[in-house]
C-alpha cells in the first residue's frame, strides 16, 4: 500500500469536510449506507474483534423514538437529517471471535475478563465508527457526529438485552454547505507532537 491518495480525495475525506447541522432535502439510499458500511468494516480492529454495531434511522417513526434521548440543541439536526446512525458497540463481541479470528483463540482472552472486555469493546467500536464517518465522506455523504444524548435512554429504546450500548450518534446526508460555521482553529503539529 504505497499509493498516496489523490489531493482531490484528501480534500474529500479530511481537508473540505466539515460536521454538518443542516441539511438538504436529499434521501440516502439503503444500497448508500451499506456501500459505506462494507468499506469501514475493512479497516482494522485488534483481533478483528468488530465490535460496531450499527442502527440506521430513516423513518419519523424511529427518529420519534430517538428524540427523547436527544439533548435540546441537537433535536432540529437529527430530525431533519436524512438518516442518524447510532454508533454503538457489542460487549458480547468476543463471541464472534471464532469466526472472526480463526487463527487463534481470541475468545479466551476475553471470557471474565469485563474490564478487558469493555475497553476492548469501546476502544475498537470507536475506532470504527471513525472509519464509519471517513468511508461515509469518501462515498459522498456529509457528516454530523455528536454527543449531546442521554446513552441509557437509546440503550434502553433500541438495545434493551443490555450487551450493546450506545457510544455516539452520526447524522448522515447532503449538508447545507450556506449553514455551516468557519473553521475552528486545529492544533500544530509541535503543540501536540512528539518524536522521540
Amino acid at each position: 500500500m504505497s499509493k498516496i491518495l489523490s489531493d482531490a480525495a484528501l480534500e474529500t475525506i479530511f481537508r473540505a469536510a466539515r460536521t454538518h447541522r443542516a441539511w438538504q432535502d436529499e434521501e440516502v439510499s439503503d444500497v448508500l449506507l451499506q456501500a459505506v458500511y462494507d468499506l469501514a468494516k475493512m479497516a482494522p480492529t485488534s483481533a478483528n474483534c468488530s465490535p460496531m454495531r450499527l442502527v440506521f434511522l430513516k423513518s419519523p417513526e424511529a427518529k420519534a423514538r430517538l428524540q427523547p434521548a436527544l439533548d435540546g440543541g441537537n433535536v432540529a439536526a437529527t430530525l431533519a437529517a436524512p438518516v442518524t446512525v447510532i454508533v454503538a458497540h457489542d460487549l458480547a463481541f468476543y463471541d464472534q471471535l471464532p469466526r472472526l479470528a480463526p487463527h487463534v483463540d481470541a475468545r479466551a482472552w476475553f471470557v471474565g475478563n469485563d474490564e478487558l472486555i469493555r475497553a476492548t469493546a469501546f476502544r475498537n467500536g470507536s475506532l470504527q465508527g471513525a472509519y464509519l464517518i471517513i468511508a461515509a465522506r469518501a462515498l459522498g455523504l456529509d457528516c454530523g457526529p455528536m454527543s449531546g444524548f442521554d446513552n441509557a435512554k437509546v440503550d434502553g429504546e433500541f438495545f434493551p438485552d443490555g450487551t450493546v450500548k450506545s457510544n455516539f450518534l452520526c447524522n448522515l446526508g447532503y449538508g447545507d454547505v450556506e449553514k455551516v460555521h468557519s473553521r475552528a482553529p486545529r492544533f500544530e503539529f509541535d503543540d501536540v507532537c512528539q518524536v522521540l
